[in-house]
Protein backbone atom coordinates (compact mmCIF):
# COMPACT_ATOMS: atom_id res chain seq x y z
CA UNK A 1 0.00 0.00 0.00
CA UNK A 2 1.10 3.93 -0.25
CA UNK A 3 1.74 5.80 2.52
CA UNK A 4 3.12 9.07 3.92
CA UNK A 5 5.90 8.19 6.43
CA UNK A 6 7.72 10.22 8.63
CA UNK A 7 11.18 8.56 8.59
CA UNK A 8 13.16 10.98 11.11
CA UNK A 9 11.15 14.38 12.97
CA UNK A 10 11.89 17.39 11.40
CA UNK A 11 11.86 16.21 7.70
CA UNK A 12 9.17 16.20 4.95
CA UNK A 13 7.27 12.67 4.90
CA UNK A 14 8.07 10.61 2.42
CA UNK A 15 5.10 8.78 -0.13
CA UNK A 16 6.43 4.94 0.11
CA UNK A 17 5.03 1.71 -0.82
CA UNK A 18 5.13 -0.35 2.41
CA UNK A 19 3.06 -3.71 3.60
CA UNK A 20 -0.20 -3.56 3.94
CA UNK A 21 -0.83 -4.15 7.81
CA UNK A 22 -2.77 -7.44 8.78
CA UNK A 23 -5.25 -7.60 11.80
CA UNK A 24 -4.40 -9.02 14.86
CA UNK A 25 -6.70 -10.33 17.45
CA UNK A 26 -9.16 -8.01 18.60
CA UNK A 27 -7.88 -6.16 15.41
CA UNK A 28 -9.64 -4.63 12.57
CA UNK A 29 -8.26 -3.99 9.30
CA UNK A 30 -9.69 -0.48 7.73
CA UNK A 31 -9.59 0.85 4.12
CA UNK A 32 -9.17 4.30 4.65
CA UNK A 33 -11.70 6.69 3.11
CA UNK A 34 -10.25 10.10 4.60
CA UNK A 35 -7.88 11.41 7.48
CA UNK A 36 -7.79 14.74 8.54
CA UNK A 37 -4.53 15.98 9.67
CA UNK A 38 -4.45 17.42 13.02
CA UNK A 39 -1.85 20.19 14.93
CA UNK A 40 -1.11 16.68 17.00
CA UNK A 41 0.86 15.89 13.84
CA UNK A 42 2.70 18.80 13.32
CA UNK A 43 3.67 18.66 16.85
CA UNK A 44 5.19 14.91 16.19
CA UNK A 45 6.64 15.77 12.81
CA UNK A 46 8.29 18.50 14.32
CA UNK A 47 10.04 17.26 17.25
CA UNK A 48 7.77 18.67 20.20
CA UNK A 49 6.33 15.81 21.13
CA UNK A 50 9.72 13.35 21.81
CA UNK A 51 9.31 9.73 21.53
CA UNK A 52 6.88 8.38 18.79
CA UNK A 53 7.71 4.85 17.29
CA UNK A 54 9.92 5.47 13.63
CA UNK A 55 9.52 4.99 11.01
CA UNK A 56 5.87 6.34 11.50
CA UNK A 57 3.13 6.46 9.53
CA UNK A 58 0.84 9.87 10.80
CA UNK A 59 -2.74 10.23 11.17
CA UNK A 60 -5.35 9.74 14.19
CA UNK A 61 -9.06 11.31 12.61
CA UNK A 62 -9.54 8.19 10.11
CA UNK A 63 -12.73 7.44 8.45
CA UNK A 64 -12.86 4.56 6.62
CA UNK A 65 -14.22 1.08 6.24
CA UNK A 66 -13.53 -2.43 7.49
CA UNK A 67 -12.22 -5.17 5.11
CA UNK A 68 -11.08 -7.30 7.08
CA UNK A 69 -11.89 -9.08 10.99
CA UNK A 70 -8.98 -10.32 13.09
CA UNK A 71 -9.03 -13.42 15.02
CA UNK A 72 -12.19 -12.69 17.97
CA UNK A 73 -12.99 -9.44 16.50
CA UNK A 74 -16.63 -9.41 16.34
CA UNK A 75 -18.14 -5.70 16.79
CA UNK A 76 -18.16 -4.51 13.35
CA UNK A 77 -18.98 -6.50 10.48
CA UNK A 78 -16.81 -6.25 7.14
CA UNK A 79 -18.62 -3.29 5.35
CA UNK A 80 -19.12 -1.25 8.21
CA UNK A 81 -17.74 2.46 7.92
CA UNK A 82 -15.33 3.49 11.17
CA UNK A 83 -13.74 6.48 12.88
CA UNK A 84 -10.31 5.69 14.18
CA UNK A 85 -9.39 8.08 16.79
CA UNK A 86 -6.09 8.95 18.02
CA UNK A 87 -6.89 6.88 21.79
CA UNK A 88 -5.64 3.35 20.08
CA UNK A 89 -5.66 1.27 23.26
CA UNK A 90 -5.25 1.34 27.10
CA UNK A 91 -4.67 -1.27 29.68
CA UNK A 92 -8.13 -1.61 30.78
CA UNK A 93 -7.35 -2.34 34.35
CA UNK A 94 -5.52 0.62 36.19
CA UNK A 95 -7.04 2.59 38.50
CA UNK A 96 -7.64 5.35 35.55
CA UNK A 97 -9.06 2.58 33.56
CA UNK A 98 -11.40 1.73 36.17
CA UNK A 99 -12.89 4.94 36.93
CA UNK A 100 -13.75 6.32 33.37
CA UNK A 101 -10.13 7.90 33.27
CA UNK A 102 -8.83 5.97 30.62
CA UNK A 103 -7.17 9.06 28.84
CA UNK A 104 -4.31 8.89 31.50
CA UNK A 105 -3.91 5.29 31.75
CA UNK A 106 -0.18 5.21 31.87
CA UNK A 107 0.09 1.98 29.22
CA UNK A 108 -2.08 4.04 26.91
CA UNK A 109 -0.86 3.82 22.82
CA UNK A 110 -1.69 6.20 20.54
CA UNK A 111 -2.56 6.38 16.84
CA UNK A 112 -0.25 8.09 14.40
CA UNK A 113 2.67 8.35 17.47
CA UNK A 114 2.81 4.58 19.24
CA UNK A 115 0.93 2.79 16.19
CA UNK A 116 0.82 3.51 12.54
CA UNK A 117 -2.17 5.45 11.64
CA UNK A 118 -4.13 6.77 9.00
CA UNK A 119 -1.70 8.65 6.01
CA UNK A 120 -2.13 5.67 4.30
CA UNK A 121 -4.51 3.26 1.95
CA UNK A 122 -5.01 0.50 5.07
CA UNK A 123 -4.58 1.02 8.39
CA UNK A 124 -5.59 -1.77 11.71
CA UNK A 125 -7.30 -0.60 14.87
CA UNK A 126 -8.28 -2.21 18.10
CA UNK A 127 -12.28 -2.58 17.24
CA UNK A 128 -12.55 -1.75 20.95
CA UNK A 129 -11.62 1.94 20.52
CA UNK A 130 -13.16 2.38 16.98
CA UNK A 131 -16.60 4.24 16.93
CA UNK A 132 -19.33 4.34 14.03
CA UNK A 133 -20.09 7.01 11.89
CA UNK A 134 -23.19 8.53 12.02
CA UNK A 135 -24.73 7.61 8.58
CA UNK A 136 -25.30 11.50 7.63
CA UNK A 137 -21.66 12.64 7.25
CA UNK A 138 -19.42 11.86 4.15
CA UNK A 139 -15.98 10.37 4.80
CA UNK A 140 -13.82 13.54 4.25
CA UNK A 141 -17.08 15.45 6.58
CA UNK A 142 -16.15 12.95 9.13
CA UNK A 143 -12.81 13.06 9.66
CA UNK A 144 -12.21 15.56 11.51
CA UNK A 145 -14.93 15.23 14.24
CA UNK A 146 -12.43 12.45 14.94
CA UNK A 147 -9.46 14.48 16.81
CA UNK A 148 -10.68 18.28 16.37
CA UNK A 149 -14.71 17.68 17.45
CA UNK A 150 -13.77 15.07 20.16
CA UNK A 151 -10.96 16.97 22.04
CA UNK A 152 -13.36 20.27 21.45
CA UNK A 153 -16.10 18.35 22.98
CA UNK A 154 -13.91 17.07 26.08
CA UNK A 155 -12.77 20.38 26.30
CA UNK A 156 -16.41 21.91 26.45
CA UNK A 157 -17.59 20.02 28.85
CA UNK A 158 -14.11 20.58 31.11
CA UNK A 159 -14.93 24.53 30.80
CA UNK A 160 -18.08 23.69 32.26
CA UNK A 161 -21.49 25.77 32.17
CA UNK A 162 -20.02 28.69 30.80
CA UNK A 163 -22.60 31.28 29.39
CA UNK A 164 -19.71 33.72 27.64
CA UNK A 165 -17.07 31.42 25.98
CA UNK A 166 -13.95 32.58 24.68
CA UNK A 167 -12.50 30.58 22.17
CA UNK A 168 -8.62 31.28 21.53
CA UNK A 169 -7.31 30.14 17.90
CA UNK A 170 -10.60 29.52 15.77
CA UNK A 171 -9.20 26.56 13.45
CA UNK A 172 -10.96 23.08 12.80
CA UNK A 173 -11.64 22.12 16.73
CA UNK A 174 -13.20 25.62 17.56
CA UNK A 175 -15.13 25.45 14.63
CA UNK A 176 -16.75 22.36 15.54
CA UNK A 177 -17.18 23.67 19.59
CA UNK A 178 -18.73 26.90 18.47
CA UNK A 179 -21.50 24.98 16.94
CA UNK A 180 -22.19 22.79 19.54
CA UNK A 181 -21.50 25.82 22.01
CA UNK A 182 -24.29 27.92 20.35
CA UNK A 183 -26.75 24.73 20.34
CA UNK A 184 -26.31 25.22 24.13
CA UNK A 185 -27.48 28.64 24.29
CA UNK A 186 -24.08 29.86 24.68
CA UNK A 187 -22.23 33.16 23.81
CA UNK A 188 -19.19 32.58 21.08
CA UNK A 189 -16.55 35.03 21.76
CA UNK A 190 -13.28 34.16 19.12
CA UNK A 191 -10.01 35.19 19.31
CA UNK A 192 -7.57 34.51 16.32
CA UNK A 193 -4.07 35.92 15.49
CA UNK A 194 -4.24 39.71 15.18
CA UNK A 195 -5.36 41.20 12.25
CA UNK A 196 -6.50 37.82 10.82
CA UNK A 197 -9.66 39.38 9.22
CA UNK A 198 -11.04 36.19 6.95
CA UNK A 199 -10.31 34.03 10.45
CA UNK A 200 -12.54 36.56 12.04
CA UNK A 201 -14.87 36.21 9.47
CA UNK A 202 -15.19 32.81 9.74
CA UNK A 203 -16.17 32.44 13.74
CA UNK A 204 -18.51 34.89 12.96
CA UNK A 205 -19.71 32.68 10.08
CA UNK A 206 -20.26 29.96 12.86
CA UNK A 207 -21.77 31.61 15.35
CA UNK A 208 -19.38 33.75 17.23
CA UNK A 209 -21.23 36.63 18.70
CA UNK A 210 -17.75 38.74 18.87
CA UNK A 211 -14.84 38.07 16.72
CA UNK A 212 -10.96 40.13 17.94
CA UNK A 213 -7.41 39.71 18.19
CA UNK A 214 -5.73 37.64 21.09
CA UNK A 215 -4.04 40.45 22.18
CA UNK A 216 -7.22 42.53 23.20
CA UNK A 217 -9.88 42.06 26.19
CA UNK A 218 -13.24 40.57 24.88
CA UNK A 219 -16.11 43.51 24.99
CA UNK A 220 -17.30 41.68 28.01
CA UNK A 221 -15.76 39.32 30.65
CA UNK A 222 -15.72 36.04 29.89
CA UNK A 223 -17.25 33.18 32.52
CA UNK A 224 -14.69 30.81 30.88
CA UNK A 225 -11.89 30.37 27.79
CA UNK A 226 -10.84 27.07 25.71
CA UNK A 227 -7.19 27.91 24.37
CA UNK A 228 -6.74 25.64 21.21
CA UNK A 229 -3.94 27.60 19.52
CA UNK A 230 -0.68 26.36 21.24
CA UNK A 231 0.49 29.62 22.50
CA UNK A 232 1.28 29.88 26.17
CA UNK A 233 0.84 33.43 26.27
CA UNK A 234 -2.65 32.90 25.90
CA UNK A 235 -3.17 31.70 29.02
CA UNK A 236 -2.48 34.30 31.19
CA UNK A 237 -4.60 36.55 28.24
CA UNK A 238 -7.49 34.26 28.76
CA UNK A 239 -7.26 34.64 32.60
CA UNK A 240 -7.69 37.94 32.19
CA UNK A 241 -10.08 38.16 30.13
CA UNK A 242 -12.38 35.65 32.34
CA UNK A 243 -14.27 36.47 35.23
CA UNK A 244 -13.85 35.13 39.33
CA UNK A 245 -14.39 31.53 39.16
CA UNK A 246 -14.38 31.34 35.04
CA UNK A 247 -11.98 28.30 33.88
CA UNK A 248 -9.67 28.24 31.26
CA UNK A 249 -8.91 25.09 29.49
CA UNK A 250 -5.76 24.31 27.54
CA UNK A 251 -7.22 22.02 24.59
CA UNK A 252 -3.69 20.58 22.99
CA UNK A 253 -1.52 18.52 23.66
CA UNK A 254 1.75 21.03 23.36
CA UNK A 255 2.06 24.70 24.25
CA UNK A 256 4.90 27.16 24.13
CA UNK A 257 6.08 28.25 27.35
CA UNK A 258 3.57 29.63 29.65
CA UNK A 259 5.29 33.59 30.74
CA UNK A 260 4.93 34.57 34.49
CA UNK A 261 2.70 36.18 35.33
CA UNK A 262 0.91 38.28 38.59
CA UNK A 263 -1.59 36.00 41.31
CA UNK A 264 -4.13 38.52 40.53
CA UNK A 265 -4.87 36.75 37.28
CA UNK A 266 -5.41 33.82 38.90
CA UNK A 267 -7.06 35.12 42.25
CA UNK A 268 -10.56 35.04 42.85
CA UNK A 269 -11.27 30.96 42.24
CA UNK A 270 -10.00 31.29 38.26
CA UNK A 271 -8.81 27.78 37.26
CA UNK A 272 -6.66 26.78 34.65
CA UNK A 273 -6.74 22.80 33.60
CA UNK A 274 -5.67 20.84 30.31
CA UNK A 275 -7.29 18.51 28.31
CA UNK A 276 -5.27 15.33 28.02
CA UNK A 277 -6.41 12.65 25.30
CA UNK A 278 -10.05 11.43 25.47
CA UNK A 279 -12.05 8.65 26.22
CA UNK A 280 -14.46 5.97 24.41
CA UNK A 281 -17.48 7.34 26.52
CA UNK A 282 -16.53 10.80 24.84
CA UNK A 283 -16.56 9.89 21.79
CA UNK A 284 -20.21 7.85 22.38
CA UNK A 285 -21.54 11.10 23.46
CA UNK A 286 -20.05 13.45 21.37
CA UNK A 287 -21.39 11.15 18.19
CA UNK A 288 -24.53 10.89 19.48
CA UNK A 289 -24.68 14.55 20.02
CA UNK A 290 -23.15 16.04 16.53
CA UNK A 291 -25.90 15.15 14.12
CA UNK A 292 -28.29 16.34 16.52
CA UNK A 293 -27.30 20.25 16.51
CA UNK A 294 -26.68 19.29 13.37
CA UNK A 295 -22.45 19.69 13.22
CA UNK A 296 -21.02 20.30 10.03
CA UNK A 297 -17.27 20.54 9.12
CA UNK A 298 -15.54 22.76 6.72
CA UNK A 299 -12.34 20.93 5.17
CA UNK A 300 -10.27 21.27 2.42
CA UNK A 301 -9.27 17.79 0.86
CA UNK A 302 -5.60 17.03 -0.72
CA UNK A 303 -5.00 13.86 -2.20
CA UNK A 304 -2.53 11.57 0.35
CA UNK A 305 0.91 12.64 -1.49
CA UNK A 306 0.40 15.93 -0.89
CA UNK A 307 0.59 15.37 3.13
CA UNK A 308 3.63 17.74 3.57
CA UNK A 309 1.58 21.09 1.71
CA UNK A 310 -1.12 20.14 4.09
CA UNK A 311 0.38 20.30 7.35
CA UNK A 312 2.64 23.21 6.00
CA UNK A 313 -0.42 25.25 5.38
CA UNK A 314 -1.33 24.42 8.92
CA UNK A 315 1.95 25.23 10.40
CA UNK A 316 1.24 28.55 8.31
CA UNK A 317 -2.31 29.42 9.66
CA UNK A 318 -3.56 29.64 5.74
CA UNK A 319 -6.15 26.97 6.63
CA UNK A 320 -10.50 27.46 7.75
CA UNK A 321 -11.62 24.49 9.31
CA UNK A 322 -9.70 21.24 8.41
CA UNK A 323 -7.00 19.75 6.19
CA UNK A 324 -8.13 16.34 4.70
CA UNK A 325 -5.92 13.63 3.09
CA UNK A 326 -7.70 11.25 0.84
CA UNK A 327 -5.90 7.88 -0.36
Amino acid sequence: MRAMVLARQRTPLELRDIERPRPGPGEILVQVGACAVCRTDLHVADGDLTRPALPLVLGHEIVGTVVECGPGASRFAAGTRVGVPWLASTCRSCDYCATGRENLCASARFTGYDVNGGFAEFTVADEDYAFAIPPGYADVKAAPLLCAGLIGYRSLRMVGPARRLGLYGFGAAAHIVAQIARHEGRDVFAFTRPGDDPAQAFARRHGAAWAGNSDQPPPTPLDGAIIFAPVGALVPAALAAVRPGGVVVCGGIHMSRIPAFDYGLLWGERQVRSVANLTRADGEAFFDLAPRVPVTTEVEVFPLPAANEAMQRLREGRLQGAAVLVP
